[in-house]
Formats: structure tokens, sequence, C-alpha cells
């Protein structure tokens, strides 16, 4: 009896050490061999572009300020600069100056660059407009508000003589409207916090051909010239009733007109 037991006890035992070791091959499989395929290229194909790595004013030297960054191909314009396409661009560029405004992380374009060769004040004049200074006081320029990239309205007054027996007086009247101010003395823009800046003594004023014909003759009929602030809402709006009459009469341009005691005269006419 003692010797039946103790076979079914070791069938039992044996039966219970095959089934522990069949869960343990279940349960943890062998792992696959690792095989190194080498780095893998990255899911999003990507480009270097050379873009800002801090702020730039208007007019300052980009030098220090760019660096390249990874872009996705997809994304990059064909007006960005490529590491691919133009690996010593950081060298080349490095002493152009600002256009215009750039920010952090904003990719660079020539055409916000000042061309080699260019003043900078010729680079930012837009085609067929002409740059003309003009003088100005606190008085005169809104008591010191004005500020570049703001548009103005320039108004003129000059004194009249009596006449008939009439009083002298003073005229006044807007002869340029809604006019872009490009710079205050050699201020290009605000100083980096936005803070206004000390009153200059000549604004230079982005103008026509015949804006600037009408200012010029004005500076030498006018007792004063003042520059009238207006709102950046107003920058898109036409001018109208501009004071023409001062440099055209009768169709024909560069004529100029002189008011004197009443009397309009025509002289300098052009043939």
């Amino acid at each position: 009896m003692a010797a039946s037991r103790l076979i079914i006890l070791g069938v039992a035992v044996a039966a219970a050490g095959g089934a522990g070791y069949v869960a343990k091959n279940m349960a943890a499989p062998k792992p696959a061999a690792v095989v190194d395929a080498g780095p893998r290229e990255p899911a999003v194909k990507l480009s270097d572009v050379l873009v800002l790595a801090s702020d730039v004013p208007m007019g300052a030297s980009v030098n220090g300020h760019l660096s390249w960054q990874p872009w996705p191909a997809d994304a990059v314009n064909a007006n960005f600069i490529t590491r691919s396409a133009e690996p010593d661009a950081l060298d080349k560029l490095k002493d152009s100056l600002a256009r215009v405004a750039m920010y952090s992380g904003e990719p660079l374009r020539r055409s916000k660059l000042v061309g080699d060769g260019q003043s900078f004040m010729s680079s930012i004049l837009p085609s067929g407009m002409r740059a003309v200074a003009t003088r100005i006081a606190a008085d005169t320029s809104a008591g010191g508000f004005i500020l570049p990239n703001d548009y103005v309205d320039v108004i003129m007054t000059r004194r009249t003589d009596a006449a008939n027996g009439g009083q002298s007086g003073f005229v006044t009247e807007t002869i340029l409207q809604n006019i872009k101010v490009l710079a205050i003395d050699q201020a290009i823009q605000e100083d980096e916090e936005g803070r206004r800046v000390k009153v200059g003594e000549t604004a230079t004023l982005e103008l026509t051909q015949q804006q600037a014909e009408i200012i010029t003759v004005a500076q030498q009929m006018a007792d004063r010239l003042t520059l009238a602030l207006r709102s950046v809402a107003d920058a898109q709006q036409r001018a109208e009733n501009e004071a023409d009459y001062l440099v055209s009469g009768n169709g024909r341009r560069g004529t100029i007109r002189l008011i004197k005691s009443g009397e309009v005269t025509e002289v300098g006419a052009r043939k």
C-alpha cells in the first residue's frame, strides 16, 4: 500500500513540474535577436533654413543675429535661404542691414535686406517716391509725438497783406494729406521699448514728385509749416484737395502761382 502511494505521489510531482515548465515557456517567449540597422532617417525630411536668432530693428546689421534651423522640407518657401543652396550665406550676409524690423525665429528673406552699395534711405523708399526734409519743432509737430512711420497732414500758414483798406491777417490751409514720415532727424523708428524720443528738428517725408514740388514752394511762401498727426486707421485713405495749384496752372506742370495782396501771378512755366 505504501509503495503505491509513493508511485502516485511521484507521478503527481512529475506532472506538476512539467506543467510549470510549459507555462513558463508560454508566458516568456525567447526574445528575438536585435539587429543593428544603423541610424534611421527622420519621418519628416528636413532642410536647414537661415533664420533670425533674435530681433533685429530696422536699419540695424544682422551680424550675430542669424543661425541655421531645421525646417520641414515641404514648408520651405522659394524665397528662404537654405544651407543646401547657399552654404556660405552666414558669412556673405553678416554685414547686411535690415530694410524693415525682423523678429526672432523668422526666416530671412533677401527682400528685407539693404542691397550692397545702396544707402539705407534710398533702399526703403518705394519706387517713384521722393524723400523730402522739412524743419519741425515741438509746436509744429504735435508736441513731439510724431515718429517715423506715422502719417501726417502738412498745414501751411501764411500772412496776407492788407488790401483795399482791409486788415492784414493769416491764411491757413492743408497743402498735403496723409503723408508718411520716413525719419525724424536721423532716427527711422522708435526706441526699442517704444518710448517717445526727443523732438527732432527735421522730418523726412515720403512724397510723390508733385507733392515734393508743392512742399518746396510752400517752404518759400509759408510763415509756418505744421505737421498734424493722423490716426493709423487713415493710412490707406487717398489724399484729396491737395494744393496742386501751387505748382500747376492751366494744365502746365512746373508753373508756380504766386499769391500776393490778393493777386495771382504765374511764373516759371516749363515749355
